[in-house]
């Protein structure tokens, strides 16, 4: 019964994204890789939270609130700043020069060699870094929550955790290579939608669990036991000490929502600005909402399953799902988790199509430039090789202690350079191409050497890696903002207006904006122990 409902949950969701994009135009490079510019506030909104939200975010953050409380929460509720800041601020400028890829602004801000180290950058990114968690943790999730052994009864682990890679990596390849950013967009929707619906019954139902009678004295309970854990402080021992709010975390978050491609793009095929802010700032309301299904759950299996020898952090949440959810509905969560999971998926590969086809394949083959067909095709041909690369890589990753650890660590170092640089170039209008480009490429190394390559790293490590990364981004932005006055370019760098997009703001858009940085601030207070910062 539990793969019968799987199975048919999962068909559903394909068979209503084809009926609603089977007209769709996917000729066009606008029509393939930006949904023809007619994505409204409600797919935005659904796009920009599943494709974010994946198992990577419910195991891993879960694991972190196990491990070190409701502290945690700043990589979500900080998101809701990062996205007011990408409504008010990046998105109108972006849309401003009718962008597909943020190295296409790049090049318009800076140079094509500006465009093409940062589209390398991102390929190389997504194809080591992201779509391999993304393959490894979805399989990882699965095989708990179906109990994948007895369905399918492959007894080796290791030949299961393959089978299960390559069945999200092509399913998942098949929206985005042959569906394009609408069908993306779509599925993403239809998707949350139940992921919404499935992650708040596992809240209620685990709260029961706890036995408190009903959810508010089920967390009356948990607080009286565990103090500890529901402190927005974290100490300096912790995973998100406190102090890193204000460098690390927050240039992850702004990085995260305002300039990485597999995010934002989604926002670029906004009909207009104010369907586009009225997308990200929905996105921004459910964010600072989030905690309560990517914090509280892996609080509530420390309560339950503390005392377990043996138990890791990282197994909190598939654990909880297992023991508490009643089986009649297995098969419907493990639907909704494979849509989260082919969403983060399917998005970042359909990101890395966009990015080579017209950052990179059109700069080295100008002479194809202006054959969509052409550009679209060879766009499909390398989003399938690194699609087959993913599944390849995936099952290597067996044996990390932190996936969410991992993958945090493993952004930074392309995360800084490219903010630094994008920032910069708003901020700085006589900034040249040359100082971006060696922030670029010499960002990178800097943090590479400080992650991985001794004693750089040992001190890295000392003054904590975030704000070693909060340092690196100063640097840069000091090193950029210096040459723009050494060697300026003659004259200030003018955003010209393309026309394709209506540039009306949303009327709501700053008083929502506001109401949302006010939340997040009352949050922090409500919950805030001031003494572990003595």
């Amino acid at each position: 019964m539990t793969l019968f409902t799987f199975l048919f949950f999962t068909a559903l969701v394909g068979v209503l994204t084809w009926i609603l994009t089977r007209r769709d135009n996917h000729s066009t490079t606008a029509g393939y890789f930006l949904a023809g510019r007619t994505l409204t506030g409600g797919y935005i909104a659904g796009s920009l939270l599943l494709t974010n939200l994946s198992t990577e975010q419910l195991v891993g953050l879960n694991g972190a609130a196990f491990k070190d409380g409701i502290c945690v929460m700043a990589w979500e509720v900080l998101a809701g700043v990062a996205l007011v800041i990408m409504a008010l601020y990046f998105l109108p400028k972006y849309l401003r020069s009718g962008i597909a890829t943020i190295p296409e602004f790049l090049e318009m801000r800076f140079n094509g060699t500006t465009r093409t180290i940062t589209s390398v950058i991102f390929i190389l990114a997504y194809a080591l870094i992201l779509l391999p968690i993304i393959l490894y943790s979805g399989a990882m999730g699965m095989m708990g929550i179906l109990d994948l052994h007895s369905l399918t009864g492959i007894e080796n682990e290791t030949a299961l955790l393959w089978t299960t890679v390559w069945f999200i990596g092509i399913v998942g390849s098949i929206y985005a290579i042959f569906g394009g950013l609408r069908s993306v967009a779509v599925s993403d929707t239809l998707n949350g939608f139940g992921l919404l619906v499935g992650s708040v019954m596992i809240v209620v139902f685990a709260l029961e669990a706890i036995g408190g009678g009903n959810p508010m004295e089920s967390l009356a309970i948990l607080r009286d036991a565990h103090p500890e854990k529901f402190n927005s402080l974290g100490t300096a021992t912790s995973s998100v000490p406190f102090s890193t709010l204000f460098t690390g975390v927050i240039l992850l978050n702004l990085f995260y929502w305002t300039t990485n491609q597999q995010i934002i793009q989604r926002t670029f095929a906004a009909s207009s600005l104010a369907e586009g802010q009225r997308g990200v700032l929905i996105a921004g309301v459910f964010k600072v909402l989030a905690p309560l299904v990517l914090v509280l759950p892996g609080i509530i299996a420390f309560h339950l399953y503390a005392g377990r020898e043996g138990f890791k952090p990282d197994q909190a949440y598939g654990t909880l799902v297992h023991d508490v959810l009643p089986s009649s509905l297995t098969g419907f969560f493990a639907a909704v988790m494979a849509g989260a999971i082919l969403s983060s998926f399917n998005s970042a590969l359909n990101s890395t199509a966009t990015l080579f086809s017209l950052g990179v394949y059109r700069h080295w083959c100008p002479k194809s430039a202006s054959d969509d067909a052409a550009v679209i095709r060879n766009g499909k041909i390398v989003g399938t090789i690194i699609a087959i690369f993913s599944m390849l890589a995936a099952p290597m990753l067996a044996g990390q202690n932190s996936l969410f650890g991992y993958l945090q660590k493993m952004n930074v170092l392309y995360f800084i350079p490219i903010f630094a640089v994008v920032l910069s170039g708003f901020l700085f209008r006589r900034g040249g191409a040359r100082a971006a480009n060696i922030a670029l490429l010499g960002g990178c190394a800097i943090l590479v050497l400080g992650y991985f390559v001794p004693p750089f790293s040992t001190l890295a490590s000392k003054i904590n890696e975030f704000h070693f990364a909060g340092l690196v981004f100063a640097l840069l932005m000091a090193y950029q903002f210096v040459m723009s006055r050494v060697n300026p370019l003659s004259q200030p760098w003018e955003q010209k207006y393309s026309g394709d997009v209506d540039l009306t703001p949303w009327r709501w858009a700053k008083p929502l904006g506001i109401g949302i940085v006010l939340f997040v601030l009352t949050l922090y207070f409500s919950f805030a122990d001031f003494s572990v910062l003595h």
